[in-house]
């Protein structure tokens, strides 16, 4: 059973700031922020992939709610809202679950994307095989 199973169940204490019948939202014990939150659904699928797309859904919705009473409750400047997909995305509990880092401007956290470039034609490819998989 995954550790956040283990939350579900009761198992393993969580500071929890909501719950209903399919989902749980928790404090992250390792914050980036304090107010981390962490939404899960209570049932376990490995990725958000695995989950079917009207739980899916449901869960970005709450996240919606619960991002919003993040960053009122904590006066935060931003928000990171990130939901991490297999290992090499750096998934590290193989449980769905989306985070809620409340973001404040002297946080000293950094967080940027390296910016590629496309070559002649590769932006048409790429995105008709995207569309081939739809």
């Amino acid at each position: 059973m995954c550790v956040f199973c283990k939350i579900v169940s009761g198992e393993i204490p969580a500071y929890k700031v909501y719950e209903d019948d399919e989902f749980l939202a928790f404090l992250d014990i390792g914050p980036v922020n304090k107010g981390h939150l962490l939404v899960i659904p209570r049932k376990h699928y490995p990725t958000l992939l695995d989950m079917p797309e009207d739980e899916a859904g449901k869960l970005y919705k709450l996240v919606h709610r619960l991002a919003k009473a993040v960053k009122s409750a904590l006066s935060a400047d931003g928000l990171n809202i990130i939901n991490n997909v297999g290992e090499a995305s750096g998934q590290e509990v193989f449980h769905v679950h989306v985070h809620i880092i409340p973001r404040f401007y002297d946080d000293g956290m950094k967080f940027g994307w390296r910016k590629l470039q496309y070559s002649e034609g590769e932006m048409e490819e790429y995105a008709g095989k995207i569309k081939e998989a739809l």
